[in-house]
């Protein structure tokens, strides 16, 4: 009796486990993007409804890197954890991931955004419709739309938004590279996303001030979307002079060219390893870790 029993447990696990590796990367990735959104965004909610009691720019930007970092450590085993197509996006400009896998990656993303954005509402319904008298508001004291997506300072030109989107995720994503570039200094395998959370704490709080540093098309676009169907309506595609393709496609620009720089300017430059070395070395090594990651 006991080994048909484990016999059946067997089999019901096997029907359970994906085969396919693309199936486990996009899932992957949707779970990944889904826990930064719940956990980051997550930190604007506290801040902002409670009216800075409960958090401040110092949580947010602590909050949201620390959102990136649980995220990579749940996902990047499996798909990297890229968690941002801008990151896919350089990923396969720069031969670290084949093309065919991208809109499997970015789908997984936006709906990853889109569920995270959904359960962060109806975790904080209630205070949502006790901050403004149940009026879901775009601008204004009592806005709460920036909780989900991001917003110009009224100072802010377009031209200007689009440097800001491109020039952050240019440093995102060359540093990025830095940190799994292996004949670099490098970072200790299993430390990745924790020096990524430290990389994201230091552009969100130098370069945040203009947008607030979304350096992610997913992680704004869908959160956006989703805002505009629960309730505050498509005015949040018009706000601030029709911002809402900046994060879209500044983050696209900036990490081609963040990862081109570190190309250039660092990786080529390398000597040739040893292809000894190279050979014993390859055996205790996981393509993943090659270079994939990030919000």
């Amino acid at each position: 009796m006991q080994p048909g029993k484990g016999q059946k447990g067997k089999s019901f696990k096997q029907r359970l486990a994906l085969k396919s590796s693309l199936a486990k990367e996009t899932i992957s990735e949707f779970l990944g993007t889904f826990i930064m959104i719940v956990l980051g965004c997550g930190s604007v909610a506290q801040a902002i409804l409670s009216r800075g009691v409960f958090g401040g720019i110092i949580t947010i930007n602590v909050g949201f890197a620390m959102a990136v970092v649980m995220a990579i450590y749940v996902a990047g085993g499996v798909s990297g954890g890229h968690i941002n197509p801008a990151v896919s996006f350089a990923m396969c400009l720069f031969g670290r991931m084949k093309w065919f896998k991208f809109p499997f990656y970015v789908g997984a993303q936006f709906l990853g955004a889109f569920a995270g954005a959904a359960t962060l509402f109806g975790i904080y319904y209630d205070g949502l419709m006790s901050f403004a008298g149940g009026k879901l508001l775009i601008v204004g004291e009592n806005a709460t739309a920036h909780i989900f997506a991001t917003y110009p300072a009224p100072y802010l030109s377009l031209t200007n938004a689009f440097a800001d989107q491109v020039v952050a995720t240019m440093f995102l994503l060359m540093i990025v590279f830095a940190i799994f570039d292996s004949r670099n200094l490098g970072v200790p395998k299993g430390l990745e996303p924790v020096v990524i959370g430290l990389l994201i704490i230091a552009i969100s709080s130098s370069l945040g001030l203009n947008s607030g540093c979304a350096m992610n098309p997913a992680r704004d676009l869908s959160p956006r979307l989703f805002t505009a169907l629960a309730g505050w309506g498509f005015e949040v595609f018009t706000a601030g002079n029709n911002f809402w393709w900046i994060p879209v496609v500044g983050p696209l620009v900036g990490a081609a060219i963040g990862g081109l720089i570190y190309v250039l300017v660092i990786e080529i430059h390398h000597p040739d390893p040893d292809p000894d070395f190279e050979t014993e070395q390859s055996e205790d090594k996981t393509e993943k870790y090659e270079l994939s990651v990030i919000m």
